[in-house]
């Protein structure tokens, strides 16, 4: 059997398992949406209102690590990994503390899951790549510099 046409059936039938589940109610178009962000946070512009929002700079923590290049040649595309080996590890937010938006990302972990968080990001200039981790109701943080030569965010 051909290999497009394989796909194209696959992606058929899988449209097709959509669409009935839909028009049973089983799901619904708003269920792919977060449910309880916190709008204000991501349209702050300025790092002082987002560590207030999210509840504070925190203290440092030895046990997080933040990985990120040294020199980022493209701040468009910024790899980082945020290792937390914090017990309990809640959330884990990163700022861009130079951002016209600082705050990057929150990612809310499950009972049990490990505290460790790989993605890329957006930078428009030379700063810190901030972790926030919230673990056991405190906040704790690290920080790695990340000097940009490609402006990502308008540069």
């Amino acid at each position: 059997m051909n290999i497009l046409r394989r796909n194209v059936l696959k992606g058929a039938g899988a449209a097709g398992a959509v669409s009935v589940a839909m028009a049973a109610g089983l799901l619904k178009p708003g269920m792919a949406f977060a449910a309880d962000w916190n709008k204000a946070v991501f349209e702050s512009k300025d790092l002082g209102s987002v560590m207030g929002a999210v509840g504070g700079a925190g203290a440092a923590a030895g046990d997080i690590s933040v990985k990120a290049p040294d020199i980022a040649e493209n701040g468009a595309v910024v790899p980082v990994e945020i290792t937390s080996n914090i017990a309990g590890t809640e959330s884990i937010i990163i700022i861009g503390e130079k951002n016209t938006q600082p705050m990057l990302a929150e990612f809310n972990l499950s009972n049990g899951a490990q505290g460790f968080i790989s993605t890329r990001i957006k930078m428009g200039a030379t700063s810190n790549v901030r972790a926030l981790v919230k673990a056991g109701g405190k906040m704790y943080t690290a920080a790695k510099e990340v000097k940009v030569t490609i402006g990502g965010c308008g540069g």
